[in-house]
């Protein structure tokens, strides 16, 4: 099975989908899809209009990943619920931290 984290020359992608208008905003965690293709499950409290849950997205997972806001971009997806996420960065310290955070948050320890 694929990985929810891909590596590549600038830093990682993330493979997302988000949730817009939710009660509020909440990673819920690594899902698989249908065709068992893992993801990231968002929630955000923002509209899916004018790019605001696209801003909400950035901002979550921007706080939650210790990440400047401005190394964090949607490349593909914009107007979707499944997206992609550009992290720069260095590409392996990026994905074992994000795994880490994510694996922890998984197992009860530092839900946010």
């Amino acid at each position: 099975m694929a990985s929810w984290l891909t590596r590549n020359a600038a830093g990682a992608r993330v493979s997302l989908k988000v949730t817009p208008s939710a009660g509020r905003d909440d990673v819920r965690g690594v899902e698989v899809d249908a065709g068992d293709r893992p993801y990231l499950a968002v929630r955000v409290s923002a509209p899916p209009e004018a790019g605001k849950a696209n801003a909400a997205l950035i901002r979550l997972l921007a706080k939650r990943w210790r990440i400047a806001r401005r190394d964090l971009a949607v490349v593909s997806g914009a107007g979707s619920r499944r997206k992609v996420l550009q992290i720069q960065g260095p590409p392996d310290a990026l994905i074992a931290r994000l795994e880490a955070i994510e694996e922890a948050a998984a197992n009860g320890a530092g839900r946010r």
